[in-house]
């Protein structure tokens, strides 16, 4: 099946968010359909804060090996391009396609001294700009436009997500991700907002994935939580060890 089918099957498409080969292998062993980096998993874990402070190049190393470890159709969190130009994003990405990535993440803010929403319309006209020139490449790719009205807690953040769904889907978007959306009603206005299947992320008081099926979720995402809370397990190991003067915490 390809990856693009996977988001119009009768339940949700469940993405184990990786970081690495490793993650990625056992991604493969429970029986997920699919894979997707977390931007912000990756720069933890090479030493960066999230918000494009790695280098292209170092992401692009993460995920050749990622890519080289599993069989998985893997999706990459591009944060807003690693460019502002869509000349240098379509690149990046076609770099991106010759390792075997299928998919992306690519989103309508980004961080400067702090993180803002871009203008809507740029955005657009950015985004048709990148599709015109991976259409001259030959290159296909599901193109997952996040957009961060809800993550930023902006006023009226479902009418101003509806506004965005409207431009970016007329711009070629394949997919729409709205992280840190929770409430019941606002996901169901959401998905009645576009024909483009839409992504939710993992929060505290996200509904179940049977109800998000219900509500018209096509696909989940898991973002940085998982490997934010393996590593909270990690540090609360060492400190038994440290306390109790014995590995037994972690047998």
């Amino acid at each position: 099946m390809q990856f693009k089918d996977l988001h119009n099957q009768n339940t949700p498409l469940l993405i184990c968010n990786v970081w690495d080969a490793a993650s990625a292998r056992i991604a493969e062993k429970l029986g997920f359909q699919a894979i997707g980096t977390s931007s912000a998993a990756i720069a933890t874990m090479l030493g960066y804060e999230d918000g494009e402070k790695m280098g292209f190049s170092e992401l692009l190393n993460v995920v050749a090996r990622i890519t080289a470890s599993t069989k998985l159709p893997l999706t990459v969190d591009i944060e807003s391009g690693y460019s502002r130009d869509p000349i240098e994003i379509a690149e990046n990405i076609k770099k991106l396609v010759a390792l075997g990535v299928v998919g992306i993440n690519i989103e309508d803010s980004t961080v400067q001294v702090e993180r803002i929403l871009l203008d809507a319309t740029w955005f657009k006209e950015n985004l048709l700009s990148i599709k015109q020139k991976l259409k001259e490449n030959g290159i296909s790719i599901f193109i997952n436009v996040r957009i961060d009205t809800f993550l930023m807690g902006i006023e009226h953040p479902v009418q101003e997500t509806q506004r965005r769904i409207e431009l970016f889907e007329s711009a070629g978007a394949d997919g729409i991700f709205v992280p840190c959306i929770e409430e019941e009603n606002d996901i169901q206005m959401i998905t009645s907002s576009s024909n483009l299947p839409v992504n939710v992320m993992c929060m505290p008081k996200l509904p179940d994935f049977d109800k998000l099926k219900e509500l018209g979720v096509k696909r989940i995402s898991m973002g940085n939580f998982l490997f934010d809370k393996m590593y909270s397990q990690f540090e609360n190991t060492l400190d038994s060890v440290i306390e109790h003067q014995s590995f037994e915490s972690v047998f």
